[in-house]
Formats: structure tokens, sequence, C-alpha cells
């Protein structure tokens, strides 16, 4: 195909996966107790569109529920919205540059350090009292940074950070932390059922508060990972070559490592551990756009996107009135398709 051609078919490809994440925003939205039709729920939004919004008449629909789409169910779309992208995002700049298959975001530690930090919070009450409902994010954040610095500092040798050394500093980091976080388990007494709920990830509860408190974060590391798309696809061909192409090969790294944490770090952070979607997404998409980070990244954020609202919406309703975390979800939908990948395509999917 022609460079036209495929710029016109990546084009078409992230227009489709962008109105599907339209329509699944807008039907998950309508998802609950109270029964609200999806035209509805496009008229709510279309109301609060700029200039627009004075244009589109009111439907007949109670005052309660624009409260109950716009302040409850919608925020709680638009956090998996960027949770599922974040993730999603940082597998793709993980699985580029470690050139590993298996590489997700917790690959490094991330998810451990976050679900210490967070443990801590819980069980002894860490800043409570002045951070308020932001303490859990905040622990688990700190956690997951502190932890990717300490993992690329263990993993340097002089002035370089070999990829094989950050990925075993990273599990061997990954390991220990969860350790600890199980040693915290076992002593937090009546405390525990919160800490498992956490691990296990969920949107329950979450306002508003937290998407704009995401939202930054997300921007600036999806900036990022874009801006450096082009320099990931040379560093497909090896640190070596990539040097003598004058890629600063270490900087590279830097950034694009700071970008994937931050983007893993501040996702976790609000969302609890989600396991799967950093790892099967890159994967599922690559098989579709080939492994062009410039196409590959955006095409991997919003279907990542698109994925965890479908899995939170199926959270919410697979076991009503009860909720099961989307954590259990995702595991229990990517397991499976990991392995039909592995099976479908082996080595040769990377």
């Amino acid at each position: 195909m022609d460079p036209q051609g495929r710029v016109w078919r990546w084009r078409a490809i992230n227009s489709a996966l962008l109105l599907v994440l339209g329509v699944i925003v807008i039907l998950c939205t309508t998802i609950g107790p109270a029964p609200i039709s999806p035209g509805d729920v496009l008229l709510m939004l279309l109301r609060k569109a700029p200039v627009l919004g004075s244009c589109i008449p009111r439907g007949d629909w109670p005052d309660s529920f624009e409260t109950i789409v716009l302040q409850m169910r919608l925020a709680r779309v638009c956090l998996a919205v960027l949770v599922g992208a974040g993730l999603a995002a940082s597998g793709v700049v993980l699985q580029g540059l470690l050139q590993n298959p298996m590489g997700d975001p917790y690959i490094l530690g991330i998810s451990s350090g976050a679900a210490l930090g967070a443990t801590a919070a819980m069980l002894f009450g860490l800043g409570a009292s002045a951070l308020g409902i932001y303490t859990i994010p905040v622990f688990a954040f700190l956690g997951a940074a502190v932890t990717a610095v300490l993992v690329y500092g263990l993993a340097r040798v002089g002035n370089r950070a070999p990829m094989s050394t950050l990925l075993l500093a990273g599990i061997a980091a990954g390991s220990f932390l969860s350790a600890l976080t199980s040693y915290a388990m076992i002593t937090s007494g009546e405390n525990i059922h919160q800490v498992i709920f956490w691990l296990m990830g969920g949107l329950a509860g979450r306002g508003w508060d937290y998407v704009l408190v995401l939202l930054p974060y997300s921007v600036v590391s999806f900036t990022l990972m874009c801006v450096f798309a082009r320099h990931l696809n040379v560093m497909l061909l090896g640190e070596e070559p990539a040097q003598h192409l004058g890629i600063d090969v270490e900087r590279l790294k830097q950034i694009m490592l700071g970008a994937a944490t931050l983007a893993a770090a501040s996702a976790v952070a609000v969302s609890g551990v989600i396991g799967f979607v950093g790892l099967i997404i890159p994967h599922a998409v690559r098989l579709l756009v080939g492994p062009d980070h410039r196409v590959l990244l955006p095409a991997s954020i919003l279907t990542g996107a698109i994925f965890l609202v479908a899995a939170d919406a199926l959270a919410r309703v697979a076991a009503a009135p009860e909720e099961i975390p989307v954590g259990v979800i995702t595991a229990l939908c990517g397991g499976p398709f990991f392995i039909y990948l592995l099976r479908k395509k082996g080595s040769a999917g990377f």
C-alpha cells in the first residue's frame, strides 16, 4: 500500500474508533436503576455544549435525571475513558521500549508500588486529615512514582540503563513490594476488606473531582508519547542502530519511561489495580494497524478507553444490584483473549 493510502487507512481506523467510543459512552451512561434512554442522554449532553446547547430543546425528563446522568454516571464513564486510555498507552510504550511482548504498565513494579502506598494510607491513616478523599490516590501515586524512579536507578550501569536490566529490576522490585503489601494485609485486621477491594480495581463512587485530578496527567503523558512516537519506531531497530541514526537513546528512555509511568501511576491511583488492559490492548491494536507507533498509540488510547468503559458497564450489571470490581472483569476477559492471541500469532504479533 502506498504511503498516502496508509495515511487514509489509519485516519479511517481512528475515526471509526472515535465514533465507537462516543456510542459506547452514551450507551453506558444509560445503565443504572433509573431508566434513561440513549436519546435523552444525547440531548442532555448536547444541551451542555457551548453555543449549540441553547438551540437544543429540553426533553420531558425529570430534573433528577440530569443530575444522575451529568453528575454521577457521566463522571464515572469519563474516568473509565481516561484510566483505560492511560493503561493502554503505557503498555504500548513499554512494549516498544523493552521490545518485549509481555511489557505492560505493571512490569516495572508500578502497580506493586501503588498497592503498597494505598495500603499504607488505608491501614495507618496517613495524611487523612489533610488530604481527605484524595488520601489513597495521592499515596498510591507516590508509591508508584517512587518505585519507578528506584527501579530506573537500580538498573543504571554507568550512564546507561539497559532494557534487560530495567526489566529484571522491575520484576524484583514488584515482587518485594507485593510481599510487603501481603504482610501489611495479614496484620490489618478488620481493614483487610477495604484493601482487597482496592487491589481488585474499581471506579465506584468516583466523581468529577477524580476526573479533574487525572486529566492533566493524562494530557501531559499522551502528548509526550505521541510527540516521540517516531523515535520509538527507530528504537525497534535496537539501541545501537538508533544511536547511529541520531537518537539520544538514554534521553528517549527517560522521557518515554517517565510518560508511561505518569500515565499508569495516575490511572492506578484513582482506580486501583486493573490488570490486562495495558497488556492485551496494544497486542490487539497492533494486529489491526501494525507496529508504527504514530498510529498504534492513538488507536490504542481509543481502544483502551472503549474496552474499560464497556468492562465497567458489565461490572455494574453482571451481578446487580451488587457490583463486581472492574479489575475482575478485565482479568476474565483479558486472560482468554491473550491466550487466543498467543495461539494465533505467537511472537510474530509483536
